[in-house]
């Protein structure tokens, strides 16, 4: 396993560089960010990433909420947690910055990891064995509440097949405050860098 970027989370004397990047991710991952549940990012790629395939190419951007009714069958959320239809406006409530990717070649290394992202064990060997190369890119973040959530009007740009969206500008009065404690982010980075030095 082998990290492809790094960067340094955000504290109170390294304030965050805010984008206005969107990274376009289901709404119930979304809300498990923000709850603390989930510190992982799992992604294979999609029909539209391009030529060179999907990579984590942003360091920080904000969540961005889709909407499908098999979520709830595809993580191990409880079945409480209802999905609802595309909303507009879109509401954005979580920032993530970052702090390494890798790929991930071998779906036993995973297990280890189970704790740190909410789907199912199914979506992911789905998700690994997906195209011709098997794998998986993950990427470990650093995530942000909004104090106030952004209310995004939605555009047909933000449609299709595309991890990667850029947004409207930002509100001017963004407030972020970090979902975890430093001593909780410290832990969960230490189970991921445990996998890494295995590999």
């Amino acid at each position: 396993m082998q990290s492809e970027t790094s960067s340094v989370a955000a504290t109170e004397n390294s304030p965050l560089q805010v984008t206005e990047i969107g990274f376009k991710e289901w709404a119930m991952i979304c809300d498990s960010v923000a709850r603390g549940e989930t510190s992982l990012l799992i992604r294979k790629g999609g029909i539209a990433e391009g030529r060179d395939g999907f990579r984590f190419k942003h360091n920080r951007f904000f969540l961005f909420p889709t909407y499908f009714h098999e979520q709830t069958l595809e993580t191990r959320l409880s079945p409480g947690c209802n999905v609802v239809s595309q909303q507009n406006p879109v509401i954005i409530s979580v920032f993530a910055e970052v702090e390494f990717t890798t790929w991930i070649s071998n779906l036993k290394q995973m297990e280890p990891l189970e704790s740190l992202h909410v789907l199912q064990k199914s979506v992911i060997e789905q998700r690994f064995r997906y195209d011709e190369e098997q794998g998986l890119h993950v990427a470990f973040l650093r995530a942000f509440r909004l104090s106030t959530p952004w209310e995004c009007p939605f555009q047909k740009s933000y449609g299709g097949c595309r991890s990667w969206i850029t947004l409207p500008k930002r509100p001017s009065d963004l407030v972020l405050e970090p979902v975890l404690s430093e001593t909780e982010q410290a832990q969960r980075r230490q189970i991921i860098a445990s996998i890494a030095e295995q590999s």
